[in-house]
């Protein structure tokens, strides 16, 4: 409350939820990449994921309105709290290179947004059902309404930031 200035306890910026979203593209042309993915993601959230469908046709990509397209999580809660805590505690120490998380994946409202690039960081994810590595992005939506008092929030929460 100091930090950002606030008088009001109710004011202070927390996390709402996370989303975690993963296009699939490919979907299109093999229908079982869908059920394959969504298993993975559901060892990965604890929740079973939802189909996202085409909004309008694209020729060019062979796409219809009502094709899925992607799958996509929302997490509130408790199982919200526990996805964070093993994201930065266990996955995202994982990647190879790890220096950090960018700071340029805020929209300018206080929400983050991380693309992870394989789902095999995830321990509770066997090899056994992975068949191709695949990347998904974690959107972590704060009630903070400036991107300096969300980036203070996701670092008191534990977010490795790269400095």
């Amino acid at each position: 409350m100091v930090e950002l200035g606030l008088a009001n306890p109710m004011a202070v910026p927390k996390l709402v939820k996370i989303v975690v979203n993963c296009g699939l593209g490919e979907a299109l042309k093999d229908k079982k990449v869908l059920e394959k993915m969504s298993v993975q993601l559901a060892l990965i959230t604890g929740q079973k994921p939802q189909v996202r469908t085409a909004q309008r046709a694209i020729a060019t990509f062979k796409l219809r309105a009502g094709d899925a397209i992607g799958l996509r999580v929302t997490l509130r809660g408790s199982r919200m709290y526990d996805f964070f805590t093993r994201l930065v505690t266990i996955a995202l120490p994982r990647v190879r290179d790890f220096r950090g998380t960018p700071a340029r994946g805020f929209d300018g409202n206080g929400n983050y947004t991380l693309g992870i690039s394989e789902q095999t960081i995830f321990p509770e994810l066997p090899y056994s059902v992975v068949d191709k590595t695949r990347g998904f992005e974690v959107t972590l939506v704060t009630s903070a309404m400036t991107n300096d008092a969300a980036r203070r929030l996701l670092e008191l929460l534990g977010m490795p930031f790269e400095k």
